[in-house]
């Protein structure tokens, strides 16, 4: 399909791809790149660049396997929907309706166990406003929290406890019980912080619907959507597919960080992360986003009701409010927070012109930890997922703004 069939730039997209290359493979702070464009129900266009493992100088290909960290997220709220459709729960359901052991949660006002006597309380807590609502594990609004956040004593007490990560003997299961010994960050609804909040929807997920997170996933979500290269890790045979990923180094160009043929993602994880465990391809993730785009359809498989996948490109946040307006200042996100709301799982776009980039009102979006990124426009038809793989980059932001001002100055008609 010509991309000017579907109101798209052939030549500007082949700006887009090297500009990518130019400014960020070439330079050394990228190792390769993989781009795809869908609108108006074609493929209108893939571009690649780099390597997709630089020790052994592969080069980057369509069907490489990628660690795609936080987007997971947007997976596991999806499957979360699954079941708000299906009546096991509502997104204004109390938490402890589900977790009953999670009822007594207070805020943090003091204590740390290194330093509380033997005997006595670890934490001191105030009592919350209001209970903890499921919307608010969809939003980072309910008062959980990240370890490596490295802000606050709650932070240091998921460190302390290995909170949600990956080689958790007992998996979600011991990870919920974790949790119910810790304080909350905040009162529900009251601030917005990034947190194991989608990884507690997961194990909500599991326990609703009678089958291990994963199980679900794939029977319920993959394999209906021929995601077949999506998972919590990648198998043997697949391996000569998964991407190595690198970090930055000090002065310029990059180190390994985790090494495909030894990848950490090599053997099935002890806890399965919903938000940020999964390995999928540019392939899959496009599909998820064509159902999405679909209105929760792809290829005669109904995912979700189009009234369900209309939340998305809706704000969640109390009082229709900006993460602007609800972050920590400096807070750790995959996106910047002028004009930008939260949905089911992912950013929104609530105010074009506050986020001083092209864009359209109700567009979805999130990203990853190594770099990678998608959006769905559904005013424009048109999603754009990004691949690449590179912990802490410090372009993380920067590319995906030139990313999106790429693929929108590459229009040639516009639908909204």
């Amino acid at each position: 399909m010509k991309a000017e069939a579907v109101g798209l730039s052939a030549s500007r997209l082949a700006r887009l791809d090297e500009i990518m290359k130019r400014r960020y493979v070439d330079s050394g702070r990228l190792p390769g790149v993989l781009t795809m464009v869908y609108r108006r129900g074609a493929l209108a266009h893939t571009g690649m660049s780099g390597s997709m493992d630089l020790e052994r100088d592969k080069p980057m290909r369509e069907d490489a396997i990628f660690r795609i960290y936080s987007m997971s997220k947007p997976i596991t709220a999806v499957a979360l929907m699954m079941l708000v459709e299906e009546g096991a729960l509502g997104l204004d359901d109390d938490v402890a309706v589900h977790i009953p052991a999670w009822k007594n949660l207070g805020v943090y006002a003091t204590g740390m166990p290194s330093i509380v006597p033997a005997g006595e309380p670890a934490f001191l807590t105030t009592p919350v406003a209001r209970p903890m609502k499921v919307v608010d594990l969809v939003t980072h609004t309910s008062g959980l929290t990240y370890g490596f956040m490295n802000r606050t004593s709650v932070d240091r007490a998921y460190r302390r406890a290995g909170v949600a990560e990956f080689n958790t003997e007992g998996g979600l299961d011991a990870m919920i019980e974790q949790l119910s010994r810790l304080p909350l960050e905040f009162s529900p609804g009251t601030a917005w912080n990034y947190s194991v909040s989608i990884d507690v929807m997961g194990y909500l997920v599991q326990k609703l619907s009678g089958m291990s997170f994963g199980e679900f996933l794939r029977k319920r979500l993959f394999e209906p959507l021929g995601m077949n290269d999506t998972g919590f890790w990648c198998p043997p045979e697949k391996i000569g597919r998964l991407a190595s990923c690198y970090q930055p180094k000090p002065g310029g160009g990059l180190l390994l960080q985790d090494d495909a043929d030894r990848s950490t993602y090599a053997a099935a994880p002890g806890l399965e992360s919903g938000g940020g465990g999964m390995v999928s391809t540019a392939h899959d993730y496009m599909r998820f986003c064509r159902m999405l785009l679909g209105g929760g359809t792809l290829d005669d498989v109904q995912i979700l009701s189009p009234k369900t996948v209309a939340l998305f490109s809706l704000n969640h946040l109390p009082g229709n409010k900006e993460l602007a307006d609800m972050a920590p200042p400096g807070l750790f996100s995959e996106a910047g927070y002028a004009g930008i709301g939260f949905s089911i799982g992912c950013g929104v776009n609530i105010d074009v012109a506050r986020t001083r980039l092209p864009g359209t009102l109700g567009e979805f979006f999130w990203g990853g930890a190594a770099a990678t990124a998608f959006w769905v426009d559904p005013k424009e038809d048109l999603a754009v997922v990004f691949m690449t793989q590179v912990i802490g980059s410090d372009a993380r932001l920067t590319l995906r703004r030139d990313l999106r001002t790429l693929v929108y100055s590459a229009m040639t008609e516009s639908y909204a």
